[in-house]
């Protein structure tokens, strides 16, 4: 069987996404530019924290929470659409997830090179998420 790696899917992605450095999106969220959308598993978030004011969208959810004819529409989730900016772990998923959005339409998409460890790294406000 021939299948395409995962590797090859992120560098077919990050050939038609945008991807922002973590000094980037820094700027952008000071300025209230950006919504900052977090990808990763809840169990990592438990685990690690995620950026201060940053929306948690499961990568496994992300296309059916921002599908306004899926019925698991998440109406509430981006209230006000700036330029979406995905992260997760390392920038993998996220840049699938931006490829997955622009797919769909959505062209205020974009993501972090790097993700949560580079956002870490930029000094970003870290806050904690207890298990519910």
């Amino acid at each position: 069987m021939n299948i395409k790696s995962s590797q090859s899917l992120v560098e077919d992605a990050l050939k038609s996404i945008k991807t922002l450095n973590s000094s980037e999106v820094k700027r952008l969220l000071e300025k209230d530019e950006i919504t900052l959308i977090d990808v990763r598993d809840i169990r990592e978030i438990w685990k690690e924290g995620t950026i201060e004011n940053s929306k948690h969208i499961p990568r496994g959810m992300l296309e059916f929470w921002l599908d306004p004819e899926s019925t698991y529409y998440q109406a509430n989730k981006i209230k006000e659409v700036k330029k979406m900016v995905l992260f997760c772990a390392l920038g993998l998923r996220s840049a699938l997830a931006a490829k997955s959005l622009m797919d769909m339409g959505f062209n205020n998409v974009a993501h972090v090179d790097g993700g949560f460890d580079a956002l870490k790294k930029s000094g970003l406000k870290i806050i904690s998420k207890a298990k519910k």
